[in-house]
C-alpha cells in the first residue's frame, strides 16, 4: 500500500547497518541502489470507540467523528491514537473535545513505543544484493476521553 520513496530523499544513512531476516551481521548498503518501503505498523484492536488518528485526514473530519462518537454513538468514553507526527494531533484532538464540553470530559493518556519494520528493496534485483529489513522505534499515545462517573463522587 505504500508507495516507494525517492532515494535520495529517503533517511538511510549512506552507510546503515541492515539487517537480513537469517543473520543480524553489518551490512555497507549505498541508499542509491535500495528503495525503502515503510510497512504499516501491526494492527492494534479495533473497537467501536477507538479512533486512530493520522495526518493524511483532515483535522475537522477526525474531530468531528470523535463527536459523534461522544454523543450520538451512546459511548460514555473513546480512546484516541495517534503514531509518530500524528501525535500531536491526537493531543490536540483531546484537548478540542475537553473544551468543548466546558470541562465535563476528562483525559487520561498513556504513552508507549512501537516497533516498526521497514523493508530495503533493491533497485535492480540483478546486480544489487538481496532485499533487507530493519526495525525501529516509534512513539505513540493512547488518550482515553471519558465522562466521569457523576455517582461516585458524591
Amino acid at each position: 500500500m505504500t508507495e516507494p520513496r525517492n532515494p535520495s530523499m529517503s533517511s538511510v544513512p549512506q552507510t546503515a547497518p541492515a539487517h537480513t531476516d537469517s543473520s543480524s551481521s553489518v551490512v555497507e548498503m549505498d541508499p542509491v541502489e535500495y528503495t525503502l518501503r515503510k510497512r504499516l505498523p501491526r494492527k492494534l484492536p479495533k473497537r467501536r470507540n477507538d479512533v486512530y488518528v493520522n495526518m493524511k485526514t483532515d483535522f475537522r473530519a477526525q474531530l468531528a467523528r470523535c463527536q459523534k462518537l461522544l454523543e450520538g454513538g451512546g459511548h460514555r468514553e473513546i480512546c484516541v491514537h495517534g503514531l509518530g507526527l500524528a501525535i500531536n494531533r491526537a493531543i490536540n484532538i483531546a484537548l478540542q473535545l475537553q473544551a468543548s464540553s466546558q470541562g465535563a470530559l476528562q483525559l487520561a493518556a498513556n504513552t508507549s513505543t512501537v516497533e516498526l519494520v521497514d523493508d530495503l528493496e533493491p533497485e535492480d534485483p540483478d546486480e544489487a544484493g538481496e532485499p533487507m529489513t530493519r526495525t525501529r522505534n516509534n512513539s505513540a499515545i493512547h488518550i482515553k476521553v471519558f465522562y466521569p462517573d457523576t455517582q461516585l463522587a458524591q
